[in-house]
């Protein structure tokens, strides 16, 4: 029997959210070299088909090779069902009736990440990505030319947003015990963005000599530009999550801002759509005013299109920007407007709980006292 691998966190832990696995083997023909295109990769597993997984998991199937098999793995086996079921459809329709039989669902993460040789993982928060390596790891999972007989290492991206200190921790205990390579690689870009593959990924590597491994990078490079535009090395382990909690922050206080200025100029007796244009224009445009504007009839496809449903949750951004102040106190860094940020986001969430983060202008407008309000944002 092999010995378990020591990590810091609990692997006795249920998984608190759905893993993405396959269950195909690898094509009996011989090995192909899958470090140079995306062309040559062979087995994949995707882990988490929440609101950016699965679009990001859609992505990924219609960019891989036909013959290439995606395992999928989720808490929910509905919506893993439902995946499968949209890929046929869409595979059907386009005459491609393999990409559909080329996906299994998976029941569990560790017997997912023993038949892949690509690990995506897309999860809500810490807990979440540390239950579900434990049960990966433990016990220790036997290298990948030991399981698959491919001629790499097993490579494990985790694209969840959640701390750097966490993140490294895993990466350690798998590289330690030779279950594969280990990267985080959150994104931004929202819901939107996953759906038209033009997310950003902020790529983090481990690293031997304190700028990063380079072969890693290139590898992992190509991986996410299936479903996204744009990877930026940000440098060594945990180093994409400072990135990306850096990036949160700014955004949690701009989206704030935004739904402040809108409601501003609105109460000041200006048309919503010239403000925009105006503020689009000018040395206040940001992405909450271009992209994500909380105004209906601004920013289309935005959630204030359809009452913020969808996109990214107050929860959600909540959450990072409690990430970002975490990290901030570790490294002795002061946030002097996140404790503010902080508070409007509690109390905007206790109104409007799942709504996409944007709400924070319907908050500030029910809480105006001005005489003609616009009511576009409704």
């Amino acid at each position: 029997m092999r010995a378990a691998v020591a990590i810091r966190f609990s692997p006795s832990r249920l998984c608190m959210i759905g893993n993405g696995g396959l269950t195909g083997t690898t094509m009996p023909a011989a090995r192909r070299d899958f470090s140079a295109t995306a062309s040559t990769w062979t087995t994949w597993g995707f882990i988490g088909l929440g609101r950016m997984g699965y679009p990001m998991a859609l992505n990924l199937r219609a960019k891989i090779p036909e013959s290439d098999n995606l395992i999928i793995h989720d808490q929910n086996r509905e919506l893993s069902q439902k995946f499968k079921e949209e890929v046929g459809i869409a595979a059907a329709g386009a005459g491609a009736k393999g990409k559909a039989n080329a996906i299994e669902v998976s029941d569990s993460p560790r017997e997912l990440a023993e038949k892949s040789e690509i690990i995506i993982s897309v999860l809500p928060g810490p807990p979440h990505v540390k239950s579900v390596f434990g049960h990966i790891l433990n016990p220790r999972l036997s290298p990948i030319s030991e399981t698959i007989s491919a001629e790499t290492d097993r490579l494990f991206i985790d694209c969840s947003t959640i701390d750097p200190t966490s993140s490294t921790e895993i990466a350690n205990a798998v590289h330690s015990s030779s279950s594969g390579r280990f990267v985080d690689a959150p994104m931004s870009g929202g819901v939107v963005g996953a759906r038209a593959s033009t997310l950003t990924f902020m790529l983090g590597c481990p690293t031997h000599n304190g700028n990063g491994d380079g072969k890693l990078a290139a590898r992992v490079t190509p991986i996410l530009q299936l479903m996204g535009s744009k990877v930026v090395h940000m440098g060594t382990s945990g180093m994409g999550l400072a990135g990306k909690l850096a990036n949160n922050y700014l955004l949690a206080i701009s989206n704030i801002a935004t739904a402040e200025a809108m409601n501003l100029g609105i109460g000041l007796g200006l048309d919503p759509v010239q403000l925009a244009d105006l503020i689009n224009g000018s040395s206040g445009q940001c992405w909450s005013s271009k992209v994500n504007n909380p105004i209906k009839g601004i920013s289309p496809g935005a959630p204030a299109e359809r009452d913020f449903e969808g996109g990214f949750s107050v929860g959600l951004m909540k959450k990072d920007l409690g990430l970002a102040m975490k990290a901030a106190r570790e490294h002795g860094v002061e946030l002097e407007l996140a404790r503010r940020a902080e508070d409007v986001y509690e109390d905007v969430e206790e109104e409007e709980r799942g709504k996409d983060f944007s709400v924070v202008y319907r908050w500030l407008e029910g809480r105006s006292t001005g005489g003609n309000r616009s009511r576009r944002g409704r």
